[in-house]
């Protein structure tokens, strides 16, 4: 009677011992796949949500009118050697931010979205008209509608840099939000000066 109860209690323990271990095994491999996932999506998704998507889908054809606009003043003759410099430096700041802000949507698995969601007048951007009078000026006035058309450029940009801040998620596209803001309202204040000095 003895024996058999101990072969009872040994059949027991041997089928106790097996379910754990399944268990543990079964238990452990979930935690890993688990574990693996998240770390995946992150990856891929690199933090960011709608609004850092909009700001470089906007900031794209924004910056590539800005560049130009600073390409047509620098072919022209005649124009004051400080919005030269000033244009010289809005297309080296910029086209390198394009070039950043098209990695980013590839990463994020976006596309540009293009400029049809952006209204002439709003966000700074020129008209078709605005960009033509600039295209023809020459000397003194193409000096001075560069300065007044750039400002506003500028100002819609610093709205759009603004809402990234307030509203983003992906670190490395607030830090280029909080620089345009930074950057552009010197530039601004820059081609105010030069504007009253004309």
């Amino acid at each position: 009677m003895r024996r058999l109860r101990n072969h009872f209690l040994g059949v027991a323990a041997l089928a106790t011992a097996l379910t754990l271990s399944a268990c543990s095994g079964g238990m452990s491999g979930m935690d890993m796949d688990e574990t693996a996932s998240p770390t995946d999506e992150s990856s891929v998704t690199v933090a960011s949500n709608a609004a850092d998507v909009t700001f470089a889908q906007m900031m794209i054809p924004h910056h590539e009118q800005a560049v130009e606009m600073s390409d047509m003043l620098l072919a022209k003759d005649g124009v004051d050697q400080r919005i030269r410099d000033l244009a010289t430096e809005i297309k080296a700041a910029q086209e390198p931010e394009i070039v950043q802000l098209r990695d980013w949507l590839a990463a994020w698995g976006a596309d540009e979205g293009g400029r049809s969601g952006m209204d002439h007048g709003m966000d700074g951007m020129m008209s078709d008209d605005d960009m033509d009078a600039l295209e023809k000026a020459s000397g003194a006035e193409a000096s001075r509608l560069f300065l007044e058309q750039m400002t506003v450029h500028h100002e819609g940009a610093i709205e759009m840099a603004q809402t990234e801040l307030d509203d983003g998620q992906n670190e490395d596209a607030k830090a280029m939000a909080a620089a345009i803001v930074t950057t552009q309202t010197e530039e601004i204040g820059v081609m105010k000066d030069i504007l009253a000095s004309l």
